[in-house]
């Protein structure tokens, strides 16, 4: 077990399979010493853990959980491309699209689901530059979708 496995033990989680992507692309691009994840969604066995939009039928405060999910997702992705997360030496950047009505105004929050994951399991290393962007409507009518960069050795 990886080091990084074994910190999302600790917090009672474990990298899911790689979400099968949903059209054409590929979960997880390596160039140089960058990992690109593409958006991932919050897929929990295969099936959306929630649809819809925030501010319309979703509860901000589920949010931060589903991020969570998707930014567990866009790790499995990462590991599938690098081999194992433990190489990884630096959260760059996280970008989080949020299905929100036009008054919603919590993406942040939302995001904040994915950022304290990478913090709790990278510590240092998962400090990382952040977008969060409330958006119409994503694939397959996901209430979010997290992607990543990150730097590895």
């Amino acid at each position: 077990m990886s080091a990084v496995e074994a910190r999302l033990a600790e917090l009672g989680l474990a990298l899911p399979a790689v979400a099968k992507p949903v059209a054409a692309y590929v979960p997880a691009v390596v160039t140089g010493n960058l990992v690109y994840t593409s958006g991932q969604l919050p897929f929990v066995d295969g099936a959306l853990a929630a649809t819809g939009k925030f501010g319309a039928g979703i509860a901000a405060e589920d949010g931060a959980a589903l991020a969570r999910i998707c930014a567990l997702n866009a790790l499995a992705a990462a590991e599938s491309a690098i081999g194992s997360l433990d190489r990884v030496t630096r959260v760059v950047k996280v970008v989080a699209f949020v299905a929100s009505t036009p008054d919603f105004t919590g993406q942040p929050a939302i995001a904040n689901g994915a950022s304290e994951l990478l913090g709790q399991v990278f510590g240092e290393v998962g400090q990382h530059a952040r977008s969060a962007v409330g958006v119409a409507v994503l694939p397959l009518d996901a209430p979010v979708e997290v992607e990543l960069i990150l730097e590895f050795a």
